[in-house]
């Protein structure tokens, strides 16, 4: 059995209006001004929490506060803009029908992340197989987030295996699991000088097609 492991934001799905519109609502009802949304976009791939630390220092301690203005302003208006990438559902079922297994590794919150995939006819790609902030102990980089997903698909990752995403966290999360990445370089995310090396890079979402035969 192969399978395939997808970030959301910035790889499955294009978030950024609706995640920078929520940051700036935020930093306007701790009296904040706005923010352009590329600092915003910056910051995205760590989860929530980290998203508002780093682009809201002005709050530094006040985490708990940031958080409930975020996620609830977040939770109303996050399907505004929210759509995916073109040619993700007819490559995820492509995918499907040449026999990957799919899962969802992402540092996007778990009810953010489930309604989203509903919402876009998106989850019956990867049915349970979900594994999003606040579901692990640990977050990508870390390879425990991807290694729990493919429990959920009763597999154990092996070099024949992917992770597509299109951050840093992703690349190197690929890596500590001993999974090729693909890069996904359409996205809105960014990689750190000096991380480590992806196998591969796309421009479009369905270029996956041409390296998961």
């Amino acid at each position: 059995m192969k399978a395939a492991f997808f970030d959301m934001d910035g790889t499955l799905v294009d978030s950024s209006g609706d995640l920078c519109a929520t940051v700036n609502h935020t930093r306007r009802e701790l009296g904040l001004g706005e923010l352009e949304n590329a600092e915003i976009l910056r910051h995205v791939g760590l989860g929530a929490r980290r998203l508002l630390v780093d682009s809201i220092p002005e709050m530094a301690g006040d985490e708990e506060r940031m958080l409930e203005v975020f996620m609830s302003h977040y939770g109303e208006h996050m399907m505004e803009t929210v759509a995916p990438y073109p040619g993700v559902a007819e490559t995820l079922s492509e995918l499907r029908r040449r026999g990957w297994k799919l899962g969802v590794n992402t540092a996007k919150p778990g009810f953010a992340t489930r309604a989203i995939l509903d919402r876009l006819g998106l989850r019956e790609y990867f049915g349970d197989a979900i594994v999003a902030g606040g579901d692990c102990a640990e977050m990508k980089p870390s390879a425990l987030p991807l290694r729990q997903c493919a429990a959920l698909l009763g597999h154990e990752p092996g070099p024949d295996d992917w992770m597509a995403g299109d951050s840093w966290t992703d690349v190197e999360c690929a890596a500590n699991a001993g999974v090729k990445s693909a890069y996904c370089a359409f996205g809105f995310g960014r990689l750190k000088e000096g991380g480590r090396p992806y196998t591969v890079r796309i421009e479009r979402f369905d270029q996956l097609l041409e390296h998961l035969k």
